[in-house]
């Protein structure tokens, strides 16, 4: 293993891989194989699709979509705030005499 990192096992629909990760990363990396489990059993069960490749090719398309989408909540709440922010500082600007 490189420096600093450590051998963590996972285990992923039944099956059990090692992944070397930092110590620090090591709750997230464990938290991130129990979704990608949960998911995968998930697309599974649905008895839609069918193979473990496509399984986790399935379960990885819907993890990117739930991202993608919360990453674009996260930008228009954030462009919201701002525009917030502006409009205070020009009531601020407008009560306030400049010093």
């Amino acid at each position: 293993m490189r420096d600093g990192m450590e051998p963590v096992r996972v285990t992923i629909m039944d099956k059990e891989y090692m992944v070397a990760c930092p110590p620090e990363e090591k709750d997230g990396l464990l938290n991130s194989a129990h979704l990608l489990d949960k998911r995968m059993r998930e697309v599974r069960d649905s008895g839609k699709v069918q193979g473990p490749d496509r399984i986790a090719v399935m379960a990885a398309l819907n993890l990117t979509h739930e991202l993608l989408q919360a990453q674009g909540e996260q930008k228009e709440t954030a462009r919201l705030v701002e525009e917030r922010v502006r409009a205070m500082e020009e009531r601020i600007g407008q009560v306030l005499p400049e010093s």
